[in-house]
């Protein structure tokens, strides 16, 4: 598909739910972070983005997390190819307040065009960037694959942002950035460089920096067979992510709501209306 086909579908995308094969429902996991017990989806999800939406919003001031991980063809995101793109979309259930990995949206990334691929990156993610059966899309195609169900849970939680989870969340970050310049991407939902990275966090929370450890920490599962893989590592990043933030708010408290300011209008700290 042409590029300017797919700019052109970009600009309906608001109005088009996204429709991805490649879904992963976040249930399997939900036992492990005391998330809900039933019904992550289907009549739950039926009551509406008014009740998921406000926990979420007001509990991170107006952002919406998102756990993204990336497989790569090197460490240096403007010279060398992203192949591989995993986001983990996140919800509290209704009845526990637990935060929990929803959905996870997928897909293989081509190369761009002379982009640099370190054979010892492959050996590590064992990619093969030109099987057959990768079904890999373009960077644009990509970005609209994994931003598209990203901005509808925008429009469902209210949130202003999504923001970037990962571990060692700047690297992650760095590569989507970079796919987003080289192809022009207008609608990107991420903020631009703020993200909350699990390998802080896992420090703070369980005195590990190390993904497969702080997992562990955590007193969740880690299969050291299925990792580095985007989808694996993201989901395991998901996991973790939840673990604290629910861990925190029981033990200390969820922070006091947010309350958005209005954009325009309405009044300043002085009671008077604003010119």
């Amino acid at each position: 598909m042409a590029d300017t086909q797919i700019q052109q579908q970009d600009q309906q995308a608001d109005e088009t739910p996204p429709n991805d094969q490649n879904v992963h429902n976040g249930q399997a996991h939900q036992a492990e972070i005391a998330a809900p017990s039933s019904g992550a989806n289907g009549e739950k999800d039926a009551k509406g983005a008014e009740q998921d939406g406000p926990l979420i919003r007001t509990r991170f001031r107006g952002f919406l997390p998102v756990v993204v991980d990336v497989e790569t063809g090197g460490l240096q995101a403007e010279t060398d190819a992203l192949l591989q793109i995993a986001a983990v979309i996140l919800r509290y259930d209704q009845d526990s307040a637990q935060l929990y990995p929803a959905e996870t949206h997928t897909c293989h990334v081509e190369p761009f065009e002379g982009s640099r691929i370190d054979p010892k990156a492959l050996e590590l993610n064992g990619i093969v960037p030109d099987h057959p059966l990768r079904m890999a899309l373009s960077e644009l195609e990509a970005l609209r694959k994994i931003f598209n169900p990203v901005r509808q849970e925008l429009r469902n939680t209210g949130c202003n942002r999504a923001v970037l989870v990962g571990h060692n969340s700047f690297f992650d970050l760095a590569f989507l950035n970079a796919a987003v310049e080289r192809t022009d991407f207008k609608r990107n939902p991420f903020h631009p460089f703020s993200s909350f990275d699990t390998a802080t966090l896992g420090g703070l929370a369980f005195a590990q920096t190390v993904l497969a450890k702080a997992t562990r920490a955590a007193g969740l599962e880690w299969d050291k067979r299925e990792a580095h893989s985007a989808i694996y590592d993201a989901e395991k990043t998901a996991e973790l992510f939840c673990a604290i933030v629910n861990r925190w708010d029981e033990a200390v408290g969820r922070p006091s709501s947010f309350v958005p300011r209005h954009r325009s209008g309405g009044k300043n700290k002085s009671g008077k209306n604003k010119k």
